[in-house]
């Protein structure tokens, strides 16, 4: 039950003043001891908790699944879930998930339907290297999530810039680029040299020593002389596609 069936249940009469009080009051978390649920998120930020499921236990994941469809939440998006915590969450909820998608190249997963593509223009992802795809595949997954028109592209890093040149066109029609380089990132600069959209840049730990785990990336991105250009943090697939996700819905 949400805020706006307490209202209408107490307008009707169904509910006293206190009783509507108390659920309210009630409402805005779940306490599983392990974790906290948010259930009233959605909202304040127009979007559901999300799952990150790295470091936690398949019983907690379940768990948190279990409490989230019992608050209404029918639609939930688990990121950073490796294959064989996905296949054992599958497996322990297959008699109430029934609409469980697992994409193993981005370690996300989907419980229920992608939110219909309602944004102004399309979200596109652009990698340096194929060795970046698993970083841009969360953020694929998150903003298609999110309901936005995603367009894919991949391995067209500095190295051989005509690859580039080649999907102009797609890079300039696009409402937001989400940028994903490891080694030096300067696709990014690049990138956001041709394009009139807002350039989200997302630095990865692929690369050699020197790049210190994207560390090399992410100075290069925050300190590009190419103007709308924001960076969001080392491997960060899914903040990027927030982040594009609302400025493609800005009306």
């Amino acid at each position: 039950m949400d805020i706006k069936d307490i209202l209408e249940r107490l307008s009707r009469g169904e509910l006293e003043a206190s009783q509507a009080e108390l659920l309210i009051k009630k409402k805005p978390f779940t306490d599983l001891g392990y974790a906290t649920i948010d259930d009233q998120r959605w909202i304040r930020n127009g979007v559901s908790e999300v799952i990150y499921a790295e470091g936690k236990s398949t019983e907690q994941i379940a768990g948190i699944i279990d409490r989230m469809k019992e608050n209404g939440q029918n639609n939930i998006l688990i990121t950073r879930l490796s294959e064989e915590k996905a296949l054992a969450v599958r497996d322990r909820k297959a008699d109430k998930i029934k609409d469980f998608q697992y994409f193993a190249d981005g370690r996300t997963a989907v419980i229920g339907d992608f939110a219909p593509a309602d944004g102004i223009g399309k979200i596109t992802v652009v990698t340096a290297g194929t060795s970046d795809i698993p970083v841009a595949k969360e953020a694929v997954i998150t903003a298609k999530f999110l309901g936005n028109e995603v367009m894919e592209i991949y391995d067209v890093g500095v190295s051989g810039l005509h690859r580039l040149l080649a999907r102009a066109d797609d890079l300039m029609s696009s409402k937001v680029v989400i940028t994903i380089a490891g080694m030096e990132g300067a696709l990014a600069s690049v990138i956001g040299g041709l394009v009139s959209c807002p350039v989200i840049a997302v630095p990865t730990s692929i690369g050699y020593g020197a790049s210190f785990n994207g560390l090399a990336a992410l100075l290069s991105m925050l300190n590009s002389c190419a103007n709308g250009i924001s960076v969001v943090n080392i491997d960060n697939g899914y903040g990027a596609a927030y982040q594009a996700s609302l400025i493609n819905h800005i009306r």
